[in-house]
């Protein structure tokens, strides 16, 4: 599973800033059974936008570690709030396959 979340940076503030909150957020998240990993990325040509996937085994997987408050994860998640608007672009399966191009390799 994917989740996939698209991250606004307030005025006034930095995507650095959100890049360290989401790292201390994501290490203590990624402790949980079924976590995959995480990645944050900038939008080309826009300083203040973001996207940020969160790998998953499962939807259970991670619907089980939200059932499991942590207020660690909660309290540095406020912290974040009053710089970014964060908008859920949606929860996304694993394909059953994929299709490369010939010659693609996976970095």
């Amino acid at each position: 599973m994917k989740y996939i979340f698209e991250v606004r940076i307030k005025e006034g503030y930095t995507a650095e800033q959100y890049a360290d909150v989401w790292v201390r957020a994501s290490e203590l998240i990624q402790q949980a059974p079924g976590a995959r990993g995480t990645e944050l990325h900038r939008k080309i040509g826009d300083p203040n936008g973001l996207i940020a996937i969160a790998h998953w085994d499962s939807k259970a997987a991670r619907d089980a570690m939200e059932a499991q408050h942590d207020e660690r994860i909660a309290g540095i998640i406020r912290s974040a709030a009053p710089f970014v608007e964060i908008h859920r672009v949606g929860s996304f399966e694993d394909p059953e396959w994929v299709v490369m191009p010939a010659g693609y390799k996976e970095k």
